[in-house]
């Protein structure tokens, strides 16, 4: 069993309501007459499999691909003014729920989530979750250069708490991101650094502890989480304002998160492995970005060191139990 549960889709409306106005995202179309969404430091070019769904399922059946869990990308919702962002999130997460009901089981979703209004966003969330059967939501790394642990996501965390939701954490454009304009430095250095401050910061102001029926998945294998979860526990017993909200050191709430595997170097995915156990490994592919492949996510995740049953929680038995799709 394979699942995939880091890869996106642009739903065809919600790309034709860019296009017709409203939007602060600009869209324009490349030579192949795919759709190319741009934002700070980015563009994502929205190929065929971004916004065909039977040709994507098609593909999948090739591939041995059992399920995928759907989400949108960026530049997301939150970008947009707040009564706008809630419409377009209501349209993408609709779509989202006539996909999984029309191609179950290959397709299962997380929700798109207005962020820039956190009060609707608890109030999609719970939509999401409770009418469509979404196992939870994506979630930023940031919200327009506000940070995930910021106050007023509060709420939004107690309701994803009650609901016991996955929230999985994708990164997007960093506040710095003027210094990364040059050789796709954004996507490819940034995006992890702003996925692995936030994971940070979120343990430190004791999200993970005051909502332990969260389940956090961090896109990237978590950025450089596992690698600098030491000098976190450094920082901890250092200094006390680095103790001030959590009662254990970073590192034991890290190690209850989950990694998707979207770094396909083998011996990362072992590092990952030690760290947080076979248990919290996902697999992920990225598809169908440029920088992503469903080939390398199968590669990597034979390659990695592991014994056949890891490999198997890997592959798809442990984002079974966790979407609930056993």
């Amino acid at each position: 069993m394979l699942i995939d549960v880091h890869n996106h889709f642009y739903p065809p409306a919600y790309l034709d309501a860019l296009r017709t106005g409203g939007s602060v995202v600009h869209v324009t179309e490349d030579g192949d007459g795919n759709p190319c969404v741009h934002y700070p430091g980015d563009v994502n070019v929205a190929v065929r499999g971004h916004r065909d769904i039977a040709w994507r399922r098609e593909l999948l059946e090739r591939e041995g691909v059992d399920a995928q869990i759907l989400s949108l990308t960026t530049p997301g919702t939150h970008v947009e003014a707040p009564a706008r962002a809630v419409e377009l999130a209501r349209l993408v997460n609709d779509s989202f729920a006539a996909i999984t009901r029309d191609h179950a089981p290959r397709f299962q979703a997380l929700a798109t989530l207005p962020l820039a209004d956190p009060g609707a966003s608890v109030v999609e969330l719970r939509r999401a979750m409770t009418e469509s059967g979404f196992a939870g939501a994506m979630l930023f790394s940031n919200v327009n250069g506000v940070p995930l642990a910021d106050p007023r996501f509060e709420p939004l965390f107690a309701e994803a708490d009650r609901l016991h939701a996955v929230l999985h954490i994708h990164p997007t454009n960093p506040v710095s991101v003027d210094a990364m304009q040059e050789y796709w430095l954004m996507p490819l250095v940034g995006f992890l650094f702003d996925t692995t401050l936030a994971a940070a910061h979120l343990v430190f102001a004791g999200v993970p502890e005051r909502y332990p029926n969260i389940r956090f998945v961090l896109s990237h294998l978590g950025g450089a989480i596992p690698y600098m979860a030491e000098r976190l526990d450094r920082g901890w017993r250092a200094f006390p304002d680095c103790r001030a909200r959590i009662s254990r050191a970073p590192s034991e709430y890290l190690r209850e998160f989950y990694f998707d595997t979207v770094n396909f170097d083998p011996v990362a995915l072992r590092e990952a492995v030690d760290f947080a156990g076979a248990d919290h490994v996902l697999a992920g592919s990225d598809y169908p970005h440029q920088i992503g492949s469903i080939a390398s996510m199968k590669e990597s995740l034979a390659a990695v060191k592991v014994t056949p049953e890891e490999r198997s929680r890997m592959f798809g038995k442990n984002a079974a139990r966790l979407y609930r799709l056993e």
